[in-house]
């Protein structure tokens, strides 16, 4: 689990990511948020485009519990393909799933509005809920609040969810080059130990080795290292050398064999399950679906 929470973490701390989520929440006026599988946390407090009356309704730790419950319902539904449900309250909220390889690592989530025009009626059962929740707010606050919510019918929700679906599939196939690639303000140390491992990934690498590359001890080095790249030393080291042998693949004349020993996997076996495990198909596949040259 915390795998996959840190690989989140590196996703959302990514240029594409955070530019999607701008424009997005730009285009939409809806808040948009990347969380792992298990969170606790509310996806869209205090974010961009956050719900007012949501955010009124968040100050209370029963509604909280009561949020947070459609959301566990989200995770658990939306495995496959994208997945709404209405709260308590009357509220959409939407689920995508994000993949890295054949991983559900986590959700693109967005949501807070109405999917038709509320009523009094409905107001007046929501305002009581409300009052037994605890929540301190102003009748006439909470009601402009509610009346002011989003509508998002069908025809615009569907179109909405597409974007999101898409975006979803799209940080499934660039999230291995984003995850290497990051660079966010890194320690000296954790630049000069990515360079070696992209200088020597071919070797038969150890954390050992790198640690003694950028004179620190082993255990300093994987603590700093996990910490800067939100992935353990192990796994970044695959995922070089699966960057490394998708460009090998783009030449016919290569054996897949020989593209595993080239970049530094010590059996074939191990180079195919790696492969499979971060991009979701094995070399044969991709190599497969690649554009005629």
């Amino acid at each position: 689990m915390n795998d996959n929470k840190n690989l989140i973490e590196a996703l959302a701390a990514s240029k594409i990511y955070q530019d999607y989520e701008r424009a997005f929440s730009a285009a939409t006026g809806l808040p948009v948020s990347l969380q792992p599988i298990e969170s606790w946390q509310l996806p869209h407090h205090g974010r961009r485009k956050e719900n007012p009356f949501c955010a009124m309704i968040a100050q209370n730790s029963r509604s909280c519990a009561a949020c947070l419950q459609v959301q566990q319902k989200l995770s658990e539904t939306a495995t496959h393909e994208a997945r709404s449900v209405i709260c308590s309250l009357g509220l959409c909220d939407t689920a995508v799933p994000v993949r890295t390889g054949d991983r559900l690592i986590g959700f693109l989530k967005t949501g807070q509005v109405f999917r038709k025009k509320p009523t009094d009626a409905q107001f007046e059962r929501t305002a009581k809920l409300v009052a037994e929740w605890g929540v301190p707010t102003k009748p006439s606050e909470l009601k402009a609040a509610y009346f002011d919510t989003r509508v998002l019918p069908s025809k615009q929700h569907e179109p909405v969810v597409k974007l999101l679906t898409i975006f979803a599939q799209h940080l499934s196939m660039v999230s291995n080059q984003l995850i290497v690639k990051q660079e966010n303000s890194e320690p000296p140390m954790i630049a000069r130990a990515k360079t070696y491992i992209n200088e020597n990934q071919s070797e038969d690498l150890s954390l050992g080795m790198v640690a003694k590359a950028v004179n620190a001890s082993s255990y300093y080095f994987c603590k700093m290292f996990k910490k800067a790249t939100g992935i353990n030393f192990t796994d970044y080291l695959s995922r070089i050398r699966i960057e490394k042998a998708k460009n090998l693949l783009l030449n016919p004349n290569l054996r897949v064999s020989e593209i595993a020993y080239e970049v530094g996997f010590q059996s074939l076996t191990h180079f195919n399950r790696v492969f499979k495990r971060i991009l979701g198909q094995s070399p044969t596949e991709y190599r497969a679906q690649l554009p005629a040259a």
